[in-house]
């Protein structure tokens, strides 16, 4: 960890957590702009929309000698230069072309005062293209007594369609048969009068021209173009919009940036959890070169030096402990012939704690052998086969076979329901008598064994009345060859293995032990905690040695 910290591998992290936001933050701002720049080229579309159209088709209705002078005449008039081009006389790309194509408005806006309007003439391929430096009243003026002097050309049904073909949303034109309201008796005398007049609507950013039509019968129609608006602020719910799918898009960076370090993390915690169960060989995928990456390449080889030290410490304890067999039994036989050649009671004695100690010697090698089985997952070469077993049974067993050693103690079984689980027969006796034993070594005048069941747990509790456990040793006393104390070593027995060899079949057994105090007799309480039966399962896999 340390070295991931000093080589800036976090910090990294941290950085490109950062960035993610600033990114974010910059997109929010270039999706902001990119909407604005929309609305504001949509709205000139939409102004232009109309003013071209009418444009475009006024010049398609002329014949090719007159539209030059024609288009002069209304460059004057609406201050803007109006020409006719070929397509391949433009600077267009192959979209805007296409767009015209399709009878749509092109507005193309270089700065402020270079303004480029195109649209296709009907059923033609030459473009009409309008130069200005900008809106302003001239324009609207000379546009709105165009558009009156070409409906007045026409009367009934065909103005109307005239009418209808030049209307757009951002600039509506409407022709009534009474005069506009809203106008002072000045302003009615001026469009009367055969004026055009601007009136600005008064609390909004808009404006409407008024022109007098004539009709073919003497009498007058009203034009009105508009209200043209001018461009709003952007809405603040569309605001709140692009937020909130901004906010999502970093939610979904973040997201997926954690997902990604989660699950590369989960697989090391699988992969530990592995380990700790006792399968050496787990490895980690390593994906990537980043610092997960080599998290990853370091736990594989850390796995790899565990897994070749315990393999060498098993090999070494079992090959130490068969070699002592060979000079224990040389000084067995050695002891027996010694004994044949002399009938002396003091050396009788003498031969006879010898051969106690070699007893006791034998068994301390059974432990290490049995202890270095159980610690690579092995008994006698094979992997531990589980199956369903009677607890009850198991445990009047033990207690039968260790009340006639310890005929000062009490040794029962508190009643309870039938409790089975799936374990090997053998080992599990051997976890349960072992902690008997050793409850039986230091008990005063009671040892009691109890079975329980619980919602997902088979317990198997082994209380004494003796001195207990102090807190501080429950850990270190699973620890092989671990003792409290002097004092229980010679004269209370053990060799300091038959806890771990508890420990080390629990593990295996995908089950733990624990000591804690005894509530009912005073002294130690320690505890078989075990997986209950699945149910509909009469049988688990055998656990697969590492």
């Amino acid at each position: 960890m340390q070295r991931f910290l000093a080589d800036g591998s976090f910090l990294r992290v941290y950085l490109a957590l950062a960035l993610a936001l600033l990114l974010t933050f910059g997109l929010a701002l270039m999706g902001l702009a990119l909407v604005e720049r929309v609305r504001v080229e949509q709205y000139r579309e939409q102004l232009a929309e109309a003013p071209l159209q009418l444009l475009s088709w006024r010049v398609a209705a002329l014949p090719a000698h007159e539209r030059g002078n024609w288009l002069t005449q209304q460059s004057d008039l609406l201050n803007m230069r109006l020409s006719l081009r070929e397509p391949d006389d433009t600077e267009l790309s192959w979209f805007e072309r296409r767009r015209l194509d399709r009878g749509r408005v092109l507005v193309k806006v270089y700065d402020e005062d270079s303004w480029r309007l195109y649209r296709q003439l009907p059923h033609e391929e030459r473009i009409l293209e309008a130069r200005l430096s900008g809106l302003n009243e001239r324009q609207l003026r000379g546009l709105a007594q165009l558009l009156g002097d070409w409906l007045a050309e026409v009367d009934g049904e065909a103005r109307q369609r005239r009418l209808e073909g030049v209307t757009s949303h951002a600039l509506p034109v409407q022709l009534r048969d009474l005069a506009p309201e809203g106008l002072d008796s000045h302003q009615l005398t001026r469009l009367r009068d055969g004026e055009l007049v601007i009136r600005l609507l008064p609390g909004h950013w808009a404006l409407t021209v008024h022109l007098a039509v004539p009709a073919a019968d003497g009498s007058r129609q009203w034009l009105s173009i508009g209200p043209v608006s001018a461009l709003e602020p952007t809405p603040i719910s569309l605001l709140l919009l692009v937020l909130v799918i901004m906010l999502g898009v970093l939610a979904a960076i973040i997201y997926l940036i954690v997902r990604g370090v989660e699950a590369r993390l989960a697989r090391l915690e699988l992969a530990a959890g592995r380990i700790a169960s006792g399968r050496l060989d787990t490895r980690v995928k390593v994906d990537g070169g980043g610092f997960i990456g080599r998290v990853g390449m370091a736990f594989n080889a850390m796995a790899a030096q565990v897994q070749s030290l315990l393999r060498s410490q098993q090999e070494m304890i079992r090959a130490v402990s068969h070699e002592l067999r060979t000079p224990v039994a040389r000084i067995r036989f050695a002891m027996q012939m010694v004994e044949d050649m002399t009938d002396d009671p003091a050396v009788h004695r003498q031969l006879h704690g010898i051969d106690s100690d070699i007893e006791e010697l034998d068994q301390l090698i059974d432990e290490i052998l049995t202890y270095a089985r159980l610690d690579s997952g092995l008994v006698n070469g094979t992997a531990l086969e589980r199956t369903r077993v009677d607890c009850r049974a198991v445990a009047e067993r033990v207690i039968a076979t260790l009340a006639p050693l310890h005929a000062h103690l009490r040794l029962e079984l508190a009643p309870g329901p039938e409790v089975e689980v799936q374990a090997d027969p053998r080992y599990l006796q051997r976890a349960l008598q072992n902690l008997v034993a050793n409850a039986c070594r230091h008990a005063q005048s009671r040892v009691l064994v109890r079975l329980s069941l619980e919602s997902r747990l088979v317990r198997l509790d082994i209380e004494d009345d003796g001195p207990g456990v102090p807190p501080g040793e429950r850990q270190s006393i699973f620890k092989p060859f671990a003792r409290l104390d002097d004092s229980r070593t010679r004269r209370s027995g053990g060799y300091g293995l038959g806890l771990s060899i508890v420990q080390k079949i629990m593990a295996w057994h995908g089950g733990s032990v624990v000591v804690d105090d005894s509530q009912e007799l005073g002294g130690a309480r320690f505890s078989l905690l075990l997986p209950r039966v699945p149910a509909g399962k009469e049988r688990l896999p055998p656990v697969k040695p590492a």
